[in-house]
C-alpha cells in the first residue's frame, strides 16, 4: 500500500463549497477498488489549510488503475475547481514505526471504514443474487442497494450517520422488511453468506471483532425476520442501533 497526501490552501469563503465537493467526490473514490481509505482533515490553528490522505493499494494502481478507470472522471469533475490550490502532493511509504494508543477504536474504524463495508456488501450481494434460498427475496434489487446497506452497517458500527441523513434512518430500514415474510432458513442463509463475504473481503478476523460483528448480524436479522411477518406491527420510529464491543442487555418484551 502507499499513502498519498495532498495539502490544500482554501480561502475561508470557499471552505464549505470545498468540503461539499469532496463529500461528493468521495462517492466515486470509495467505489474505486484501488482506494483503501481516505480522510480530509482541516487545520485547527490555520483553518485555510486542508490535508487529504488517501491510502492506495499501490502507486501503479493509483496513477494508472484509478486515473485510467471508470471512477476517475466523476471524482475529478468534483475536485477540478480546486486543483490549482494544491500546495503539495506526495506519495509516502509506511515505515515500521507505527502503533496504537490507549483509545478504543469503533468497530467501524477497526473494520477499515466505509470502504471496507462497501467491499463487504458488494461481495455479499453478488452471492445473494445467485443463491436459490435467499435470491428470490432480492429479485429486481435496486443497483444501489449494496451501497445503502454498507451505509447502514457503517452507521451501526460507529461510522458517519449517512443512512440517517440520506436514506431515512431506522424508519426506512423497517419499511424494507414489512410484508416480506422472511423464513428462518432464509435468515440463516443471509447470515452465512454475509460471513463468507466477510472472509472473502478480508474483514478483521480477530475473535473480538467477529464476536461483536456476528452479534449484531444475528440480532438484526432476527428483528428483520419478526418485522417481516404478515401480522407484524413493529415500531416505526427509533434510533439507528449503535453497536459496540460490549454485550447487549437481555431483551425484555414490551419494556
Amino acid at each position: 500500500m502507499i499513502v498519498e497526501y495532498l495539502r490544500y490552501r482554501i480561502d475561508q469563503g470557499d471552505a464549505e463549497a470545498f468540503e461539499d465537493a469532496y463529500a461528493r467526490a468521495a462517492v466515486p473514490l470509495a467505489a474505486a477498488p484501488q482506494c483503501v481509505d481516505y480522510e480530509l482533515s482541516r487545520c485547527v490553528d490555520e483553518p485555510e489549510w486542508y490535508v487529504l490522505r488517501i491510502v492506495w493499494t499501490s502507486p501503479k494502481d493509483h496513477l494508472e488503475g484509478f486515473r485510467g478507470g471508470e471512477h476517475f472522471a466523476a471524482f475529478f469533475a468534483e475536485i477540478k475547481p480546486y486543483v490549482q490550490r494544491i500546495e503539495e502532493m506526495r506519495h509516502y511509504e509506511r515505515t515500521p514505526v507505527h502503533g496504537t494508543g490507549s483509545s478504543v477504536p469503533t468497530l467501524y474504524e477497526w473494520a477499515g471504514g466505509a470502504a471496507a463495508f462497501e467491499r463487504l456488501t458488494e461481495a455479499f450481494y453478488a452471492k445473494v443474487l445467485k443463491d436459490d434460498v435467499i435470491g428470490p427475496l432480492f429479485a429486481g434489487m435496486d443497483p444501489g442497494h449494496p451501497r445503502y446497506v454498507a451505509m447502514w452497517l457503517a452507521e451501526v458500527f460507529g461510522g458517519p450517520a449517512r443512512y440517517s441523513g440520506e436514506r431515512g434512518g431506522y424508519h426506512h430500514m423497517v419499511t424494507q422488511h414489512l410484508g416480506k415474510g422472511i423464513a428462518e432458513p432464509q435468515r440463516r442463509r443471509w447470515v452465512a453468506l454475509l460471513m463468507d463475504a466477510a472472509d472473502e473481503v478480508g474483514l478483521p478476523d480477530d475473535p473480538e471483532f467477529r464476536a461483536a460483528f456476528t452479534g449484531y448480524v444475528e440480532w438484526g436479522t432476527r428483528i428483520a425476520l419478526t418485522n417481516s411477518q404478515p401480522d407484524a406491527n413493529p415500531p416505526m420510529q427509533a434510533p439507528v442501533p449503535h453497536w459496540g464491543w460490549g454485550i447487549a442487555p437481555p431483551y425484555i418484551p414490551n419494556s
